[in-house]
């Protein structure tokens, strides 16, 4: 007997759900610029990322079900953890690594690409996009807002979500004994990088400075209540880390 198609949870932007080992999500300009982008991905071996499957009688785009568990906010301890963090920060340089000098024959991207494009950002790695099996990271997914951009756009934002650097009262923090120095450090060490901790905290304010202005510009905040929450998040955490700055 066939398996129903089921709706996927965690998805703010775009339908989503799971038919047996596929994925279906709607699909729109940008998809076969993503679908190309994961099948050169996969040919350079990340076989952490879905496979794309082409699309579906409907017009849906059809990737591979990663099995695991996505965590949501909040986000359990273990998704802190030093390989956790150690494994993504890898991960993403070879994301970077692999894309250096890709170019698409036929680009259209969901969101705009940023300057220098040195890479294709993947633009929302944070652990509500990573695949979990055990507590170990085997998986990344929701790749539809990839665009070309510096490596540190998207450096800015993991460390944002997953070191955590926001500010205490942010709803998202963890309520964890944390030494968010050394978690820096194990970032930058684990991606090999010479940017500095002033130089990514710049960056961070204005990817998330970039987020809420971005959230707001497109309407998308009047129709989803949590986009709106994020939005104001983004900005006061963003006025947080730029007092730290001085």
């Amino acid at each position: 007997m066939a398996k129903p198609e089921r709706p996927l949870e965690g998805s703010t932007m775009t339908e989503v759900s799971r038919l047996g080992d596929q994925v279906l999500r709607e699909a729109g300009p940008w998809t076969p610029t993503i679908q190309r982008l994961l099948a050169h991905l996969r040919d350079q071996g990340l076989d952490w990322v879905p496979e794309p499957q082409g699309w579906t009688k409907d017009g849906r785009e059809a990737l591979s079900y990663l099995k695991g568990k996505v965590p949501t906010y909040p986000l359990p301890e273990w998704v802190y953890s030093d390989a956790t963090l150690k494994r993504s920060a890898k991960w993403l340089r070879k994301l970077h690594d692999a894309t250096e000098g890709y170019t698409d024959p036929d680009p259209h991207w969901r969101t705009a690409p940023h300057k220098p494009a040195e890479v294709i950002c993947h633009n929302d790695f944070a652990p509500y996009n990573m695949v979990f099996r055990d507590q170990e990271l085997v998986g990344v997914i929701d790749w539809d807002f990839a665009a070309p951009g510096p490596r540190l756009w998207d450096l800015a934002y993991l460390a944002y979500r997953a070191v955590p650097l926001m500010r205490p009262t942010n709803p998202d923090a963890p309520d964890l004994p944390i030494d968010l120095g050394s978690r820096l450090e194990l970032l930058l060490r684990s991606y090999g990088t010479d940017a500095t901790v002033p130089e990514l905290l710049s960056v961070i304010v204005e990817r998330l400075e970039h987020l809420a202005a971005f959230t707001h510009s497109h309407g998308l905040a009047r129709k989803n209540d949590k986009l709106l929450l994020d939005a104001e998040n983004y900005s006061k955490d963003a006025a947080y880390l730029a007092g730290l700055l001085g």
